[in-house]
């Protein structure tokens, strides 16, 4: 391995897909009282997180940036090695785990100043995150370098979209991103919020008034987006996410796939957790796909 791939904790890989493609993830933390913070998936893990939700409604969880000092102990065991480092961090619009680790990243040089250590604002978060880190690992196992690597992940980065809806608005108001969502139709009773994320930040894209009508809308708007870009999702990573209720996350999976065979060559389509990190901000139950563009396509 020529360079060694590290993420944070936002991007919702669960705990075996680092370990088939040697990433390293330094993790987001979590707290319920607003004291004790615990490290996502190492101390709590995500189903317990989400399990908790759905049993105290009124509590709202909070999470954490990976401090400097625990990006600085792994870029250190690297850079000890003489191993050249690539981390790629959630968009700094969302968190300021970016500039941690490029804190770190300076710290470090200071020690060992002929290490290579490359950090990325990767511009999304959760599975869109995972989905970049694994076309990283994908662009390694290709025998891309390092340069080569980060060149193509700046070209795709932008392509990457997330379309979802949550349960209610409750954490969206809580965790101040309402404004940016829907703002006054937050008054309005029963609304299911339609929302995208592009390059870093989230915008609405309509209203439903029912779960299953969010789900028929998803889908819609995932063919709308291919149609309106002139592409195929054959060319893109795609998956779908979800944060408590597996069993809708597998319903709806089946739903888009149905959907999507019918103008694609597509033939499976994983399904991902979404964690803690952006958890706190949707509440229990986000339930959308994320597209990525492939870096060979």
């Amino acid at each position: 391995m020529s360079y060694q791939i590290i993420s944070d904790g936002s991007c919702d890989l669960g705990v075996e897909l680092p370990k088939q493609h040697g990433i390293r993830i330094v993790p987001f933390y979590v707290t319920f009282d607003g004291e004790t913070y615990q490290k996502e998936i190492e101390e709590v893990g995500v189903r317990d997180f989400y399990q908790k939700m759905v049993d105290y409604p009124d509590v709202y969880p909070k999470s954490s940036l990976p401090s400097i000092q625990d990006y600085m102990e792994v870029f250190t065991e690297y850079a000890r090695k003489g191993t050249d480092i690539l981390c790629l961090c959630i968009t700094s619009k969302f968190s300021g785990s970016y500039n941690a680790a490029m804190n770190a990243r300076g710290m470090v040089l200071e020690d060992y100043p002929d290490a290579k250590i490359v950090v990325i604002d990767t511009m999304v978060n959760t599975v869109l995150q995972g989905m970049l880190v694994l076309e990283a690992a994908r662009m390694q196992q290709a025998g891309l370098s390092l340069d080569e690597a980060v060149i193509r992940i700046e070209r795709i980065k932008s392509t990457g979209r997330i379309i979802f809806t949550v349960g209610s608005f409750d954490y969206l108001i809580h965790g101040g991103r309402i404004g940016k969502v829907m703002g006054a139709a937050v008054s309005v009773l029963g609304i299911k919020p339609m929302i995208m994320l592009r390059e870093g930040e989230i915008f609405p894209t309509g209203i439903t008034r029912s779960r299953v009508k969010a789900r028929k809308k998803l889908i819609e708007q995932v063919k709308e987006y291919f149609e309106k870009q002139k592409e195929s999702p054959d060319d893109y990573r795609i998956v779908v996410g979800y944060g408590y209720d597996y069993e809708e996350a597998v319903l709806f999976r089946n739903q888009l796939l149905a959907s999507m065979q019918g103008y694609s060559k597509i033939e499976e389509i994983e399904i991902f957790q979404i964690g803690a990190t952006i958890g706190v901000h949707t509440g229990p139950y986000p339930l959308g796909m994320g597209l990525l563009k492939k870096y060979d396509r």
